[in-house]
């Protein structure tokens, strides 16, 4: 019955503005966030005037949803890899014949980790231009991912906050979020593969030119270039107040009014941008299990 509902509804949603008359977007959101139906991305890769659809769709809505996804693997990382060259994680396991696939199985066992506000591997001196999500197993209630447009974060700031956050650099480090799991010299031998990076504070993106606010929670560690303008008494009054402003910065993912919230079905694939957003895989499922594979597409360097 939600099926059908969910079927009607799209049949009374904005018809996709590209050259396709198959496909049917539903916005999901007034911030970001659309339901693409009239698309099987099996056959995807193998259209180029598809494909360019889609990456028109996804740099307009920043994360776009494709329900009843029945593909393999091998497929799976066809369609991602029309979008870049795509990484091998270094600490999620991987697919036995796709190294390119992350797995992220999760039960009553191994408790959920991503349920932070994160832009995936922003510690890596080129960042993901996007990520290809995909459920495999998932609760039948519970497991929900929310996704933020950081480009509206960004663009509704103070204007002061906006003039003090201008030209500032942060810096971001895998260790800051996986090194609690290593040992010290696996963690050294980690911070010597990947060594912590400095991105602007506000990235522009490289194909919209939209400004983006990019720090995190899960990678960002603090700012590398923060020098008040206001009156110093000692040291640490220059450090409360970096970290107040980088607080004050991290929160505004939290904010409801840009986020977008989806709830999993098996073999529903979410495609994100990952230059525009951030996300939070919500973690309120266990005992029940969830199981993604995730194809990321390597970007550019954050300007």
């Amino acid at each position: 019955m939600a099926d059908a509902i969910g079927r009607a509804r799209s049949a009374a949603s904005i018809h996709a503005a590209t050259g396709s008359d198959a496909l049917t977007v539903e916005r999901l959101s007034p911030a970001l966030g659309a339901e693409i139906y009239g698309i099987d991305l099996a056959d995807a890769a193998r259209d180029d005037a598809l494909i360019a659809e889609i990456r028109a769709l996804l740099l307009q809505h920043k994360v776009l949803f494709f329900r009843d996804q029945d593909i393999t693997p091998a497929q799976h990382v066809a369609f991602a890899r029309r979008f870049g060259e795509l990484e091998i994680h270094p600490v999620y396991p991987h697919h036995a014949e796709h190294p390119e696939l992350v797995l992220l199985d999760r039960d009553y066992q191994k408790a959920a980790r991503e349920n932070i506000f994160h832009t995936d591997v922003s510690w890596r001196a080129t960042p993901s231009l996007g990520s290809v999500l995909r459920c495999v197993e998932c609760p039948a209630v519970g497991g929900d991912t929310i996704w933020v447009d950081m480009a509206a974060a960004y663009e509704r700031l103070p204007q002061s906050v906006k003039d003090r956050i201008d030209g500032l650099l942060a810096m971001h480090d895998i260790a800051h979020a996986f090194g609690a799991r290593l040992t010290r010299e696996e963690r050294a031998e980690l911070s010597r593969r990947y060594p912590p990076q400095e991105h602007p504070v506000v990235r522009t993106h490289p194909e919209t030119g939209a400004r983006i606010l990019y720090v995190n929670q899960a990678f960002t560690t603090h700012f590398s270039n923060y020098l008040s303008a206001a009156e110093i008494r000692s040291g640490s009054d220059f450090t409360l107040e970096a970290n107040a402003l980088m607080n004050y910065l991290l929160q505004q993912a939290a904010i409801p009014e840009y986020q977008v919230r989806m709830r999993w079905r098996p073999n529903t694939i979410a495609f994100w941008d990952n230059r525009a957003t951030q996300h939070y895989a919500v973690a309120d499922y266990q005992p029940a299990v969830r199981r993604m594979m995730r194809a990321t597409i390597i970007g550019d360097r954050p300007r």
